[in-house]
């Protein structure tokens, strides 16, 4: 465990993976400055955050012109939201500071088994599901990381766990050097995050790190089908439509090596990506012997996070749902292909230079009229406009009214955008939350 007595740390982000690692750094010993270049009157909450703890801070146009002495810090500890390709983690490195991502600083500190859980989609619900499992047979957990809790601030905290549920993201493997879980779950790869990523194969290879340093002792839960090595761990696979692996889904009966285990009957996971998501856990969650029935006990008392799939009313014969948190089309078309009746579907947002055209395929089938929101509406509909009708929205409670219109009783209203929020919203539960409002207050 490094002891910092004596350094003096640098950590970029002042938001709650920066004050998690600021407190981790002080209890080693470490003298610690953070520094973030967004706006202070933005940053004004986690700025007074740390300032209460007696942190150093740095902001705003202050951080954006400094100037690193050489020498003057030891290491860098770099948020996940942060590009570590970026010019203020590079003026720490090239002053001499060696740079560490948020979730390594933790991992470092850390001494309960985790349970890391990557993917394109799906990571919240896995993660969250997998930490009522082992909650509800009797291990401590908590479902943390990319999802909620920092792992630093976990450790910081000194509370006791017996395995922690650790969402990663591609972001915080990027900056891995130790990080170890006893299990890895590989839940799904597709595009996303081109914005940040040069090509495909880049953002793979950063998703593939998750296994970097397993071991045999070590277990890789992955999708049958996906073609990501799993390094030296033993590999167990999973799949709701590949009867041939591990943990399988067949007519609501689930099969562990071909002999019914259980079934998933009483579930609230809605659609089969989620059910995907609940083999991973099972799988990850046996690795530390629990039994099939009490963990299907656990998960039937699970219910599953608002934004994912989420019912939130019903109207004239229509359901209202709300799954915001597809923010990619691997998403998007998983919500799609799960659904079993006629759908009005709201999509669109930010423009991350995605190509949709690979919906083409689903969507006749599937979708009876599209209402296209934000910046990359007029793409959209110059996409599909001659597939199906597309009507393009102003804002949430038009693109409701407009879909509501173009519906019929019994279809399903989905907002299932396919991209990010940014060019509207804070983020995709803000979106959900102007989805639900403007459902709920439908006429």
């Amino acid at each position: 465990m490094p002891n910092l007595t004596g350094q003096h740390l640098a950590i970029l982000g002042a938001g709650r993976s920066g004050l998690g690692a600021a407190r981790l750094a002080r209890q080693h010993g470490a003298r610690v400055t953070v520094f973030d270049e967004g706006d202070p009157a933005r940053l004004g909450g986690s700025l007074a955050r740390l300032r209460a703890e007696d942190f150093a801070v740095v902001a705003g146009d202050a951080a954006r012109t400094l100037a690193v002495p050489p020498g003057a810090f030891s290491q860098v500890v770099l948020s996940p939201g942060l590009d570590a390709s970026w010019p203020l983690p590079q003026k720490f490195v090239a002053a001499g500071a060696r740079l560490t991502g948020e979730m390594e600083f933790g991992f470092r500190y850390n001494r309960t088994p985790l349970i890391a859980i990557t993917g394109t989609n799906g990571k919240s619900t896995c993660t969250e599901l997998t930490a009522a499992i082992l909650n509800g047979c009797g291990l401590r957990s908590l479902p943390c990381g990319n999802h909620g809790v920092p792992l630093s601030e976990v450790v910081a905290s000194g509370e006791s766990y017996d395995v922690l549920a650790l969402e990663v993201s591609s972001f915080q493997l990027e900056t891995i050097e130790t990080f170890r879980p006893r299990v890895a779950v590989w839940l799904n790869f597709a595009a996303d995050h081109l914005d940040r990523y040069p090509d495909l194969d880049t953002y793979f290879a950063a998703k593939a790190r998750i296994f970097e340093n397993q071991n045999g002792d070590d277990l890789a839960v992955v999708r049958a089908g996906e073609s990501v090595a799993s390094g030296s761990a033993r590999r167990t696979t999973f799949s709701s439509t590949c009867d041939e692996a591990d943990w399988a889904w067949e007519n609501g009966r689930i099969l562990h090596r071909g002999e019914q285990v259980g079934e998933t009957r009483n579930i609230r996971l809605r659609g089969r990506h989620n059910l995907e998501n609940l083999l991973a856990a099972l799988a990850a969650c046996h690795a530390f012997g629990l039994a099939v029935p009490a963990m299907l006990e656990a998960a039937t008392a699970y219910t599953p996070p608002a934004h994912r799939c989420e019912l939130v009313c019903e109207w004239e014969g229509r359901e209202f749902i709300n799954d915001s948190k597809a923010t990619n089309l691997h998403a998007l078309e998983a919500c799609l292909v799960s659904m079993d009746r006629p759908i009005v579907l709201i999509a669109g947002g930010k423009d991350k230079q995605l190509d949709y055209s690979p919906l083409a395929a689903l969507l006749p089938s599937r979708v009876r009229a599209m209402v296209l929101i934000g910046e990359i509406a007029p793409q959209l509909q110059a996409t599909f406009g001659s597939l199906l009708p597309c009507a393009i929205a102003s804002d949430m409670a038009d693109a409701v009214r407009r879909a509501a219109g173009l519906s019929q009783v019994g279809d399903l209203i989905i907002l299932s955008p396919g991209t990010s929020s940014f060019d509207m919203y804070s983020g995709y539960a803000e979106r959900g939350e102007a989805f639900r409002r403007a459902a709920l207050n439908l006429n």
